[in-house]
């Protein structure tokens, strides 16, 4: 009987520091996430205000309970979770899906989230973005962002590939090929517009200042146009 006891005795601290653990390993993740929101929103004006009314923090919250969960083999209760913050949220992220430290969600609204999707460290994601499969691959079927990739808002990010560290993928792009390390891309399909340093007539990507290639495009034949009438004109003339 002593040494039932004993080993029950040894069991039950085992299971307070792990609980313990647990706690501390989640508060320090909730900070951080808060502290990730007001670095980079700065509408934020308050640490209430982010754990009270931010709809992404409150999805990537729910994630990381609904995460710990499935790698227990508790699916059921893990989509219980998941499919919970996306009825209040409107942002569906699977609990399979493997996401790093500081990954900020803003505004929120309509992101998907796949079951093998990755997503590395201080990464942002804006309004209505899919980072989803084709229905042409098994296994793994979800892109991988590396660290510090921002998605616009939009964008579709479809099939098994990677997005590398420091890339930018521009509002309503549509990404079904792998994007080298600090990269920017756009359009539908989308194109690399930047690479390291070097810019194609671009600003740093803030949402607003970013190339339209089709735009380009209809810039080049608008010119074109009106060479082409210049020189009819000057022929008429003579």
């Amino acid at each position: 009987m002593e040494i039932s006891l004993d080993l029950d005795l040894e069991k039950i601290k085992k299971g307070i520091v792990k609980a313990k653990n647990g706690v501390i390993k989640a508060k320090n993740e909730i900070t951080n996430d808060i502290k990730v929101i007001r670095e980079r929103d700065p509408a934020a004006t308050s640490n209430i205000e982010v754990a009270l009314l931010y709809s992404g923090f409150h999805a990537v919250l729910a994630y990381r309970l609904s995460h710990e969960l499935y790698k227990h083999n508790k699916h059921f209760a893990a989509r219980m979770v998941s499919q919970g913050a996306r009825f209040l949220t409107g942002i569906e992220i699977h609990p399979g899906a493997k996401i790093g430290k500081g990954l900020f969600i803003d505004h929120g609204s309509s992101v998907v989230i796949g079951e093998t999707a990755e997503i590395g460290d201080n990464c942002t994601i804006y309004q209505g973005v899919t980072l989803g499969g084709t229905g042409k691959h098994v296994g793994k079927r979800h892109p991988t962002l590396g660290n510090n990739v921002m998605v616009g808002s939009g964008a579709k990010v479809l099939g098994p590939f990677k997005v590398g560290d420091n890339s930018k993928i521009a509002a309503n792009a549509v990404v079904l090929d792998e994007i080298p390390e600090n990269c920017t891309a756009v359009g539908i399909p989308a194109r690399i517009v930047k690479r390291g340093n070097a810019k194609i007539n671009v600003c740093d990507l803030d949402q607003v200042h970013i190339p339209d290639p089709v735009a380009q495009e209809l810039c080049k034949l608008n010119i074109r146009i009106e060479q082409l009438e210049k020189k009819l004109a000057e022929k008429e003339n003579n």
